[in-house]
């Protein structure tokens, strides 16, 4: 007999989790939404409360319920009526609270099918997950839904609060120290570069910063009006790899770059999927930057702040490899190799913040690196992450798919590629809630 989906454990409380909760609930299906800040709802990207670090997606498209595309919208004519420009960039921090609100919503309609647990889990079993405090929790499936780990390049300082390595950013405090005439070194230079960089501005800071990625390349900005989509041919849909790549090119030149992005957006987890592993490698390993910059957008006034430190020489962008980071007691060096040209001096300044990005790697994660030793998972061919079927499911090492155990959000991007911004993961939601439901209707 089949086992029925009566309660799910949800482990991460960010925009994944909270939404998932709160789809589950409208399908009557009760969840133990677990996260260790205890800020459900929130993440890393939404609780910021710098009202300087805005969406980069237009609000039309950031509703959380797929079927009710106006319904950030109408949040922001109700609650912030100032900010409720439909092509308009919206500041993080009322997401968050948007995101709250429509938490808090579903928890009062339905009940007794969302239940919240601020902890910190240290282990998945088959039928449940297990705290720190040694809480086991039962579950009939689960859902990891963890977002995106600290970066790990910097390796020192990842608490942001000891040395002169600001290993995450993100964390409470981290940007404390820097003086407002400190000169900074920053490892990255996508977008956790231009939001802490604006945030540093924010707070006084005068001083200049070096930014050092392996290709020194920027995020591009969005038009300051709504793209028009530039339908994607068949040459870009089903081309060899070289040959889209010029299609994509000569569409751009046709029309505009940004149109053309947004036209593969709906299609991207679909073209990916239907890649073979040594498409996906190329793509991977020459075009994933490019792709980046250009289909990870920042608002208009975001590019033109950016700018306009680039224009004043107080923001450099290199690019260059790391070699070496040393602390000092009054200043950190960075060592590098230039992409081209000739070697450079070392870049010297009072402190460095390691804006890499993501350090994904479930093998040493304490969550996914057992199950991977036990062989309840495995790796995809790529080692970007986690390998899962088309439902999300995680798959053991012998490929079939574990029904119960699911993984939404970020840490899914080996299977969907597509899967930070919120209007790809409401569908992944709405994907994993529809197959949790679809458990209860099979044949005993």
């Amino acid at each position: 007999m089949t086992r029925t989906i009566e309660r799910v454990a949800i482990i991460g409380g960010g925009f994944s989790g909270a939404m998932l909760a709160a789809r589950l609930a409208e399908r009557r299906i009760a969840s133990t939404l677990i996260d260790r800040t205890g800020n459900f709802g929130l993440g890393v990207a939404y609780s910021t409360p710098f009202d300087g670090h805005l969406l980069n997606v237009r609000s039309s498209r950031m509703s959380a319920i797929s079927d009710r595309p106006g319904d950030f919208v109408r949040w922001l004519e109700t609650h912030h009526p100032d900010r409720a420009d439909p092509n308009g960039f919206a500041p993080r921090r009322l997401y968050g609270r948007y995101v709250q609100d429509r938490l808090a919503e579903v928890r009062a309609a339905r009940p007794g099918l969302i239940e919240t647990v601020k902890g910190e889990v240290v282990g998945i079993d088959t039928d449940a997950v297990r705290l720190a405090d040694g809480q086991i929790l039962k579950a009939d499936a689960i859902v990891l839904t963890t977002g995106n780990p600290a970066p790990k390049t910097a390796a020192a300082g990842q608490d942001g609060t000891a040395g002169r390595v600001i290993g995450d950013p993100w964390a409470a405090g981290a940007l404390d120290r820097i003086g407002p005439e400190d000169d900074v070194i920053v490892v990255g230079t996508g977008l956790t570069m231009v939001d802490m960089v604006l945030w540093l501005q924010a707070r006084g800071w005068r001083g200049r910063a070096r930014a050092l990625s392996r290709r020194g390349l920027k995020p591009r900005g969005h038009d300051n009006r709504p793209d028009a989509y530039v339908e994607p041919t068949d040459d870009l849909l089903h081309a060899a790899p070289s040959r889209r790549l010029h299609e994509a090119r000569r569409l751009s030149a046709d029309g505009d770059w940004r149109g053309v992005m947004d036209g593969l957006r709906p299609i991207t987890a679909d073209l990916w999927q239907a890649a073979d592993v040594p498409t996906r490698a190329r793509l991977v390993r020459h075009l994933r930057p490019w792709w980046d910059v250009h289909r990870h957008r920042i608002a208009d006034t975001i590019a033109a702040a950016i700018a306009a430190l680039e224009d004043e020489g107080r923001l450099t962008i290199t690019a260059g490899r790391v070699k070496r980071i040393e602390e000092g007691a009054e200043a950190v060096t960075l060592t590098f190799r230039p992409r081209s040209g000739p070697e450079q001096p070392p870049i010297t300044g009072r402190w460095l913040i390691d804006c890499t990005g993501p350090g994904h790697d479930p093998a040493k994660d304490p969550l996914t690196g057992p199950l991977l030793a036990d062989g309840r998972a495995r790796m995809d061919p790529l080692r970007l992450g986690l390998d899962l079927d088309l439902q999300g499911r995680v798959l053991h090492a012998d490929g079939t798919a574990d029904p119960r155990l699911f993984v939404l959000g970020p840490p899914a991007r080996a299977t969907f590629w597509e899967t930070i911004a919120v209007p790809d993961i409401r569908k992944r939601v709405d994907d994993v809630a529809q197959a949790l439901s679809a458990l209860n209707r099979e044949p005993a």
